[in-house]
């Protein structure tokens, strides 16, 4: 079955909007990948300042592909263009959960 990666990020709330934007025009980065299933963002609600970068792959060995080569590219710091000084981090943290999916249930039709 899939895996699932948690990358969890620690925003602090005046780079919340920064963040969003920032995922909002990533341009399809990660969906056009192989062994690509799923992608959510997933912003807090109360109680915590951690996002959670919910991703769903094919098997590991297809999430290894994308974080050596598309993932590199898009997260090197490349200018914003325009010839601009690289952009900082909007998350001042992250760890990355993995899990096997076991059991998925949908809705039944």
């Amino acid at each position: 079955m899939s895996v699932v990666k948690i990358n969890v990020l620690t925003v602090p709330a005046e780079q919340r909007e920064v963040l969003e934007q920032r995922f909002a025009s990533r341009a399809g980065a990660v969906e056009n990948s192989d062994g690509f299933e799923w992608f959510e963002l997933l912003r807090p609600v109360e109680g915590t300042d951690q996002y959670l970068v919910y991703t769903r792959w094919r098997s590991e060995e297809d999430f290894k592909a994308w974080m050596e080569g598309p993932m590199q590219a898009a997260h090197r710091g490349a200018p914003a263009g325009g010839g601009e000084a690289p952009k900082r981090p909007a998350a001042s943290g992250s760890t990355l959960w993995s899990f096997e999916v076991v059991q998925s249930a949908g809705p039944k039709a």
